[in-house]
């Protein structure tokens, strides 16, 4: 079982990283939204203020990186190199899914990052199925302790793993058991989707039962279909798999709907996110915090100084646009009208 589970991190990368798995037919949505430009902003570029504090962490801007992969000598690699420009840029990580070491201790070391990430927002992350699967408190103590991490990520990814070889399917039941650990575990507890997105009526339930933050992750980025169809041996597998490939919701309609329903909660948003002008977009419409993954796998496995260049690249997008919103600040910015491509109307319904 051990080696499946590090068999099957191993695939994920070199598919990713070979292979085309991104949505076909479905865009994140930000696509379909404006922010009005500001002529006369009467603010300096220099003073624009990105920073935020969030579970006890300062973080010098609004950006995490989304949880990728762990659990093989080449994640390691990976992770290392990510988390080494988190730390310099001041932004939040989430590591992979860490059930491989969970049941394979030796490869916790492929996720540990504190040694070169002492000051960052670390996320750790478990599967919400598996606590269907024998999972507990426990486990989920042992993944945060592991690499010292601030909070835990749950991820929900029930179409992978209807389209996975042998996958977790048991999921009815697990809304309670998410709510006997968040009840239990020392760290706040914030559940994420892996790119098909959260709808509002899940995000209230999780909320209710004591989840901290929801991550949208909504389709417009990578599609973990399409990454499962790669790995199927059957070719009637494979055409189910790509049959889901635009499959999901939009990254920014589920953000514009977690925020509606749930205008106190903090809501972070990822899937398919690749300008700081598509963060600004996600700041406006309810985020605080904006997350980015499949772009770094590439530049992780050559060398730090690729990713650090990418989110700084990011970084200056981001504060430019707030500049040309005229905003001082990530509370400006969050106050800054969202228009509709379509009618040229602003998005009613936004806090």
């Amino acid at each position: 079982m051990t080696g499946d589970i590090e068999k099957r991190k191993g695939e994920h990368i070199d598919i990713v990283l070979q292979q085309d798995v991104s949505g076909k037919g479905v865009t994140t949505g930000f696509e379909k939204f404006f922010l009005s430009h500001r002529a006369l902003p009467e603010i300096d570029l220099d003073q624009i203020d990105l920073s935020l504090s969030l579970m006890n962490r300062h973080l010098k801007a609004p950006l995490f990186i989304s949880s990728m992969t762990g659990g093989t000598a080449q994640a390691q690699q990976i992770n290392q190199h990510l988390a080494e420009t988190a730390q310099a840029l001041g932004l939040a990580m989430g590591v992979g899914s860490q059930r491989a070491a969970i049941e394979h201790p030796p490869l916790e070391a492929t996720f540990r990052i504190r040694q070169v990430a002492p000051d960052i927002l670390l996320f750790a992350n478990l599967g919400a199925v598996q606590l269907n699967y024998g999972y507990g408190v426990a486990e989920a103590r042992r993944a945060v302790a592991s690499i010292e991490a601030d909070a835990l990520f749950l991820h929900l990814n029930s179409l992978q793993e209807a389209l996975q070889p042998g996958g977790d399917t048991r999921w009815s039941g697990l809304l309670k058991k998410i709510e006997d650990l968040v009840s239990k575990l020392e760290v706040p507890v914030v559940v994420k989707e892996v790119g098909n997105g959260i709808d509002a009526a899940s995000a209230r339930c999780l909320v209710d039962c004591g989840v901290a933050a929801i991550d949208v992750a909504g389709a417009g980025g990578t599609s973990w279909s399409e990454v499962e169809a790669f790995r199927q041996k059957s070719e009637t597998h494979r055409r189910v798999a790509h049959a889901f490939a635009g499959w999901g919701t939009p990254t920014a309609l589920a953000l514009i709907q977690a925020r509606q329903a749930l205008p106190a909660t903090p809501l972070f948003a990822s899937g398919g996110i690749r300008s700081g002008i598509d963060a600004a977009k996600a700041i406006a419409l309810g985020a605080c915090l904006v997350g980015r993954a499949a772009p770094l796998l590439n530049p992780a496995l050559d060398k730090g100084q690729a990713v650090y260049d990418n989110f700084a690249a990011m970084l200056d997008e981001l504060r430019i646009t707030a500049f040309c919103c005229g905003a001082r600040d990530l509370e400006e910015l969050g106050k800054v009208t969202v228009y509709r491509h379509d009618t040229w109307e602003p998005v009613s319904g936004v806090p």
